[in-house]
């Protein structure tokens, strides 16, 4: 949740975040795409750990139909709230005039075929997860015609795109097909955190390595498992950025091997963290919804102000575009040392109301309390 915030405050402020990608090898710095990489792994594990969120809620409960129903519930909400709330912080148009399904309604769509495969064996919704997983970077191989009602329904299932209609734009960011398929997997694998602590360790540490070996070998080989193969550079440095730059708008195989094994080892390690660093880190975990939320609100208001102390006025600002409030043609926004300040005082400034709700949760038991 801490290093979403660093991607987030680059989308919205960073001097070339609208006219440049951080990963075109052409333009980009080790410092920027790395900037970006490292936030990779925040999108799987949190789908991930929502996967597995349920299976722990499922053991708790002992109750497959209200564990169901809790589930469905909840992803409709979150569709709702990607469509509404989200949206408004990401662009601060009250017309809506475009519409992004990302993260959280990926989500809430993968709660509700979760929730509806339920009656499976946690090892079969796992094995489903797999499969997606390493098979669904097929899909874009399949010869359909351009017209065909086939590909119109697999498109916004397992691939960006993007829909006009009524003067507004739908695009869908994060296919949920792919999504489901890692949180199916974090559902299954629910059961290793059952194991007692040394011999869960272990096991994550294999699993961990094996999925980066895996990473290595398929993208060395160069053949499946991106839409983007990499090549050789005019320089080493230059080479390993077209390496590491793996998909994410879906995510590929290879995207989710590295990010799901560094995640693996980042859990069989995170124990022999110091106290007072989980006690922190744990602030913000306890209320992740909340703090999404929150956090681009903030970071939508910051670029704001930003934007007046840099000259513009607010009739020079556009809403109505996916430009964040910022002009279309000038540049603005702020260089990458200054995103690292404001991602790190956005961080401490979020600490306390992260820490408020997150009591407010533990200490009343009203029923709206879940879904946030």
């Amino acid at each position: 949740m801490v290093i979403m915030a660093l991607d987030h405050v680059r989308d919205l402020i960073h001097i070339d975040s609208l006219t440049q990608s951080p990963t075109d090898l052409a333009t980009t710095t080790p410092v920027l795409f790395f900037t970006r990489f490292i936030t990779h792994l925040c999108a799987p594990t949190f789908v991930f750990l929502a996967g597995t969120s349920a299976y722990i809620s499922l053991q708790s409960k002992k109750n497959i139909a209200d564990t169901r129903k809790h589930l469905l519930k909840r992803g409709l909400w979150l569709i709702l709230l990607e469509f509404t709330v989200v949206n408004f912080g990401l662009f601060f148009d009250p017309g809506f005039h475009t519409l992004i399904f990302e993260v959280i309604a990926s989500t809430g769509v993968g709660f509700i075929i979760l929730g509806l495969l339920l009656q499976l064996p946690a090892k079969q919704i796992g094995i489903i997860g797999l499969v997606i997983i390493f098979c669904h970077n097929l899909v874009p191989t399949i010869p359909l015609a351009e017209n065909s009602l086939f590909k119109t329904v697999l498109t916004p299932l397992f691939g960006r795109s993007g829909y006009s209609f009524a003067g507004r734009v739908l695009f869908i960011g994060y296919p949920p097909i792919p999504w489901l398929g890692i949180m199916l997997t974090g559902f299954a694998t629910g059961q290793l955190f059952e194991r007692e602590k040394e011999k869960r360790k272990k096991i994550f540490i294999q699993i961990g390595v094996i999925a980066l070996l895996l990473f290595a070998l398929i993208r060395f080989i160069n053949v499946y498992g991106d839409a983007v193969p990499w090549s050789s550079q005019k320089s080493a440095t230059l080479t390993l950025l077209s390496f590491m730059n793996v998909s994410k708008y879906p995510p590929s195989l290879v995207f989710c091997l590295v990010t799901l094994g560094i995640m693996f080892l980042l859990l069989a390690f995170s124990e022999q963290f110091g106290d007072r660093f989980k006690k922190i880190a744990a602030v913000y975990g306890k209320v992740p919804l909340f703090y999404f939320i929150v956090h681009f609100y903030l970071i939508h208001l910051i670029t704001l102000v930003v934007l007046l102390m840099q000259g513009f006025s607010w009739s020079q600002l556009e809403f109505g575009s996916n430009t964040f409030g910022r002009p279309k043609g000038v540049e603005s926004g702020l260089h990458l040392w200054a995103i690292y300040l404001i991602w790190a005082g956005l961080v401490i400034i979020l600490y306390k109301p992260c820490r408020w709700f997150g009591q407010y949760k533990a200490t009343h038991s009203y029923w709206w309390l879940r879904y946030l």
